[in-house]
């Protein structure tokens, strides 16, 4: 994971991206996982809102030009979290703390 992406999702669970050593507790993991999919959600959300307004916009001023960023281009939230929930899942299955 790149450190963009890496302090993002750990400000999102409430870590602070500078410690150089961190853990998230078996019990913190499902308030992780909780706060990670919200953040997806919300990130998804807002992205359906956005594409709505810019197609409705766009058909009002009869613009049938394409998208500066096709659909798939960008990577969202959820694809750069998705591992790192699954990890959260993997560790708190075997009753395990995530370290780093």
């Amino acid at each position: 994971m790149l450190e963009p992406t890496g302090r993002q999702i750990l400000k999102i669970i409430g870590k602070n991206p500078d410690d150089r050593t961190g853990i998230v507790t078996v019990a913190q993991i499902p308030g992780a996982i909780a706060a990670l999919e919200a953040a997806v959600a919300a990130e998804e959300e807002l992205g359906r809102s956005t594409d709505a307004a810019s197609a409705e916009a766009a058909r009002k001023d009869g613009e049938d030009k394409e998208d500066e960023v096709k659909s798939g281009e960008v990577v969202e939230l959820r694809q750069r979290a998705v591992p790192f929930i699954d990890m959260l899942r993997r560790s708190a299955a075997d009753n395990h703390d995530v370290v780093w």
